[in-house]
């Protein structure tokens, strides 16, 4: 079991409305869980995301995450 620490980043919140902006949660995942599996035991349909950064590294869906690891997840951004 390893314990990995999430950060979502603006609409991403409101799939957890009691998180605060800049808090992070923590989720357990099996050995060898990917980014993936964190998006799918989110509950976060994955159209929703854009970009995942593991430590401040840009990561893919299929990444194994470790103990302690730091995920940040943004969704597409606009503007104009």
């Amino acid at each position: 079991m390893i314990t990995v620490h999430v950060r979502l980043f603006a609409t991403l919140l409101r799939f957890f409305p009691d998180l605060q902006l800049g808090e992070t949660m923590q989720v357990n995942l099996p050995d060898g869980a990917t980014v993936g599996q964190l998006i799918d035991r989110l509950n976060i349909p994955v159209e929703e995301i854009k970009i995942v950064f593991v430590n401040n590294i840009f990561r893919d869906m299929g990444y194994s995450l470790k103990n302690g690891d730091m995920v940040s997840i943004f969704p597409p951004v606009g503007g104009g």
